[in-house]
């Protein structure tokens, strides 16, 4: 038997003891990290964002079973034959009449045993004389099996990665609104806006002004057109945030003037960022597309960079637009306004009326930009720089710049758009309550009607001081299906 052949029977037991314990120690002290950073959510009463910690550790489990499942059957996958006519169809490089073996040597494989390397050829070399000798081919070697392997690994770190970093720019950029929060708070408060009728010029208003741009046709166009370069520079002035501010509590909470918006948009943001971090079916079958159609002469590494990039700029532009037809449906139906101006949250100003699908369209722009991210970094560290699978430097750089590109306005713009017009639908989310006061909403809800599908319940006349299951008020029962709601498309 060779060196590089040796099983675990002829290795000595200290190089056993010690690469176990190397990776248990590692092991170990990412899950100890995790732990206490979810203990710290907690005590700082951030449970959506440690439920989204909790879906990190999901998605890694996910990854450690495809990873168990590669390493188990990667012997039975090598030893499954094609034929060559098959094996030469669709690949993602022209073959070359010699095949070299120096993209073998990875970055991974420096942390190995200098062995493991020699031990994939020899297993390739195995599964390929088993085929060979049949008169076919592997259909997938041990070796590319290992790098399949390391792909969906760097995969998941990059996108879990940009997706932090977005929410955490993105809340960056909200926090930023805090003083819009303060100063309208502050105009609630003055005494001469109590004693005093105010009468408002819709015309004069500042944010009528800032995205009233007429009636008819030529400014239904420039309406979108100033919406898509909106996106890019002041996305949301004062006036905006003040106005939709005002409309969402006239609308949701006409008895608390004094409802914080601010607080109630981050906490929204929050619950939605663990299903932006999750990596959804639809994203899985993306990437197995992808995989498929990435053969030479399709340069699809190149055209696959469009698609977060023209989503992103749709999104952006609608979002905006959305804005837009606020003012455009207050500045048609009124000259003057006594009090305040006020706009009115609606779903039909949303794509379908779902205000949520646009969490998705954010969702599928994060993960494809991380997807091509993670290719670029893996083709480059796997096969290095030259590849053929990593193309021409002009088909390179506006991948990069695009990527970039992506990532920076998706923070600082897009993002901070979602959870500011979002909440401009015909109904709230449940994060308007405080965490402790959503728990008991909710549970009162379903007892209620657990009670009410029983027996019935009949109260006497002199009971009507006491509050009973046919008491409870329509917001703890819509409190209760916006949670269904939740629920259920956090499970897709």
């Amino acid at each position: 038997m060779s060196e590089g052949e040796k099983t675990i029977e002829y290795t000595p037991t200290w190089v056993v003891a010690v690469v176990c314990s190397v990776i248990v120690f590692i092991s170990l002290v990412a899950e100890r990290i995790l732990h206490f950073f979810g203990k710290y959510l907690k005590k700082k009463n951030q449970k959506p964002l440690f439920e989204a910690l909790q879906k990190i550790k999901e998605e890694l489990m996910l990854l450690g079973f495809i990873s168990l499942l590669l390493t188990v059957f990667q012997d039975r996958i090598a030893k499954i034959c094609i034929s060559q006519d098959l094996a030469h169809q669709w690949l993602p490089c022209k073959e070359k009449k010699e095949v070299t073996t120096e993209h073998f040597q990875t970055l991974f494989s420096s942390f190995l045993p200098n062995g493991n390397g020699r031990r994939l050829l020899a297993e390739a070399a195995n599964s390929t004389a088993y085929c060979t000798a049949k008169g076919k081919v592997s259909l997938l070697s041990t070796t590319a099996l290992h790098h399949l392997h390391i792909f969906i690994f760097v995969l998941a770190v990059v996108h879990v990665t940009f997706s932090a970093l977005t929410i955490v720019f993105g809340s960056t950029k909200i926090h930023q609104w805090k003083n819009w929060e303060d100063y309208a708070k502050g105009m609630e408060d003055d005494p001469e806006g109590v004693v005093e009728t105010k009468i408002t010029q819709v015309q004069e208003h500042d944010f009528i002004k800032g995205r009233f741009l007429g009636i008819g046709k030529n400014s239904e166009i420039q309406g979108w057109v100033y919406s898509f370069f909106k996106q890019f520079y002041g996305s949301v002035t004062k006036s905006d945030y003040i106005t939709l501010r005002l409309g969402f509590i006239m609308t949701h909470c006409r008895g608390n003037p004094k409802f914080n918006f601010h607080n109630y948009m981050m906490r929204a943001l929050e619950a939605d960022f663990k299903k932006v971090v999750g990596i959804s079916w639809y994203l899985w079958a993306f990437v197995v597309i992808f995989l498929l159609l990435n053969f030479v002469g399709w340069h699809t590494y190149f055209w696959i960079a469009f698609i977060p990039f023209i989503l992103l700029l749709a999104v952006g532009t609608k979002l905006e637009h959305i804005i837009t037809q606020l003012a455009q449906e207050v500045a048609e139906r009124h000259m003057v306004v006594t009090g305040e101006l006020v706009v009115q949250p609606s779903d039909n100003h949303f794509w379908f009326n779902r205000p949520r699908l646009v969490l998705r369209l954010i969702h599928i722009i994060l993960f494809q930009n991380s997807f091509e991210m993670a290719f670029f970094a893996w083709i480059w560290v796997q096969y290095g720089f030259n590849s053929c699978m990593m193309g021409q430097v002009r088909f390179i750089i506006p991948r990069l710049v695009i990527g970039v590109f992506v990532q920076f306005v998706c923070s600082y713009s897009t993002l901070p758009l979602y959870a500011f017009v979002t909440q401009m639908g015909s109904s709230y989310k449940k994060a308007i309550f405080e965490e402790h006061i959503q728990e008991g909403l909710v549970g009162w809800a379903r007892k209620a009607r657990k009670k009410n599908k029983g027996s019935g319940f009949k109260r006497s006349s002199n009971e009507s001081s006491q509050v009973g299951p046919k008491e409870e008020s329509p917001l703890v029962f819509e409190m209760d299906k916006v949670n269904g709601k939740e629920s259920s498309s956090s499970a897709v």
